[in-house]
């Protein structure tokens, strides 16, 4: 493939925010940046002095880029969000930053409690939370919630009911302005409406009100000069517009401008791998085993070249120790289509007498709509030959032998067949290509997606759980008066006993296995 005329291309660059993405000889994304000005930025990469001056990491990605993409945003704030996306997405060898699971911040409201409060967080649960976000500037978001907190003299304590000894050992009603909700010095209602309305700025509504009475605070105190106040103000301002600045939240199938050509696609596919036709049903596999606690697998069917979200599946590893990426393929490639054989042979009572080939057996079957499950026109495997070899052997098991089955491999984007050791390169101009590398995406973030609920399932989770005696009404009893495992490991028998439903028994029993 010829190297494209990177310069006429950055003539068409234009100087608005974005992202960019360098690419090197094989098409793989190697870099992700944002930029303020996309053709500043990017012409800044090919100037020979910058090259000089650079360090050995930089100068290798300078000399890897063989092409590069942009993708226009609306504001800068917007092009960090797009870029902590695309590259946990891509994960580039040449970026360090946001190849980690952390996440931008996000702000929580629990609007059921009694008295809410405003708390950071990096995860949304599906928890009846009020939740706001992503910010990408987490200084300022941290600046505008002391602002609001102290303005509406919201609570800052973790406690999740405060009362009179919370209030004992506290002092924000005097140095952050609290209305002190835990000694009633202020009624539900009236608290829960100052909570609406702080709620109200972070949706950026009333916002020109909110920025003309901050302007005006400011002029007078320079009047008075108290220069310090309205230095304060001014900060307040900043920190409050990068907060409640209108942002797209870069998620799926959002925010990055593309040109799909399905059609077109499959069947250059078809042609690329010799197949009777284009794959007009695929199914992708991929394994996910960030760690050993929750080994995953995804499968994602496309459709006429786009994905089939309702026939999507997901699977925990059952047979597999430890973390082995080819005994995990087999065991799922083994399960999703002895499935489709078990569920399709109610329809066809006449199969275990026919002489018929178990494909062509199940293509009929289609074509005749008695099929419960159409049986795909391309199995995809993320990976190579060892993978590949572990689908084969299975699909072969189940008399799938003509089944048409590849592996893709992602270093170099080989794409493997069965009964060849050389893999088929297809060029990466090609749809064929871009097609391949859809639905292995999209099967990675399916994985991906599902490791992560698992994730925050665990995280609900309590040494309490495996307490003798623990029902989920009393857990959740005892971590709502006290608030945590480790407040609950300093308590009394007779504090656990005051409790409905503990008695004195069980009460040691709890901080027994709590101090064990």
């Amino acid at each position: 493939m010829s190297a494209p005329d990177l310069k006429a291309k950055l003539r068409d660059v234009s100087h608005q925010p974005g992202v960019y993405l360098m690419k090197d000889r094989l098409g793989s994304i190697i870099y992700v940046g944002k930029a303020r000005d996309l053709k500043k930025r990017l012409s800044s990469y090919f100037l020979a002095s910058r090259k000089m001056r650079a360090d050995l990491k930089t100068r290798a990605l300078i000399d890897s880029i063989h092409d590069f993409e942009t993708h226009e945003v609306r504001s800068e704030a917007e092009a960090l969000l797009l870029e902590g996306k695309l590259i946990k997405d891509y994960r580039p060898r040449y970026n360090i930053a946001f190849r980690d699971d952390k996440r931008f911040l996000l702000l929580k409201i629990r609007v059921d409690e009694l008295w809410p409060r405003f708390q950071t967080t990096r995860m949304k649960k599906e928890d009846g939370a009020r939740y706001f976000g992503p910010f990408p500037h987490s200084s300022a978001l941290r600046a505008t919630v002391n602002w609001l907190n102290r303005r509406y003299g919201l609570r800052v304590c973790r406690s999740s009911d405060p009362g009179d000894t919370d209030y004992k050992h506290c002092n924000a009603d005097i140095i952050r302005n609290c209305s002190a909700p835990c000694i009633h010095r202020i009624l539900r209602e009236e608290y829960i409406a100052r909570i609406d309305e702080a709620c109200a700025i972070l949706e950026g509504k009333g916002r020109k009100g909110i920025f003309d009475d901050l302007r005006v605070e400011m002029e007078k105190a320079a009047e008075r000069l108290d220069f310090e106040k309205a230095a304060t103000l001014r900060d307040v301002w900043l920190n409050l517009e990068k907060t409640i600045n209108p942002t797209r939240q870069f998620t799926r199938g959002r925010g990055v401008p593309t040109t799909v050509k399905p059609t077109e696609d499959l069947a250059d596919l078809g042609d690329a791998l010799r197949l009777n036709g284009p794959p007009r049903v695929m199914e992708c596999f991929d394994i996910s085993n960030v760690s050993s606690n929750h080994i995953v697998a995804s499968m994602v069917r496309f459709t006429d070249g786009k994905p089939d979200n309702q026939n999507y599946r997901r699977y925990r590893i059952r047979t597999v120790q430890g973390q082995d990426d080819f005994a995990s393929m087999a065991e799922v490639i083994r399960r999703r289509y002895s499935r489709i054989l078990l569920e399709n042979s109610d329809s066809d009572p006449d199969a275990e007498f026919s002489q018929e080939d178990v494909v062509e057996a199940q293509r009929r079957l289609a074509r005749e709509g008695r099929a419960k499950i159409v049986l795909p026109d391309l199995v995809i495997v993320d990976g190579g030959k060892g993978q590949l070899g572990m689908a084969v052997k299975e699909l072969n098991a189940l008399g799938l032998h003509d089944l048409p089955v590849i592996g893709l491999a992602k270093q170099r984007e080989e794409v493997f067949v069965p009964g060849s050791s050389t893999p088929i390169l297809i060029p990466h101009d090609r749809g064929a290509l871009k097609l391949l590398q859809r639905i292995r995406d999209e099967a990675h973030r399916f994985a991906n997606g599902y490791n992560s609920l698992l994730l925050r399932r665990r995280m609900k989770e309590s040494l309490l759980d495996d307490c003798p005696g623990m029902s989920p009404n009393k857990k959740k009893l005892l971590l709502e008066k006290f608030g945590s495992v480790a407040r609950l490991r300093k308590a009394s028998v007779d504090q656990l006993s005051a409790l409905t439903g503990i008695s004195q028994k069980f009460a040691a029993t709890i901080l027994d296995w709590l101090n064990r």
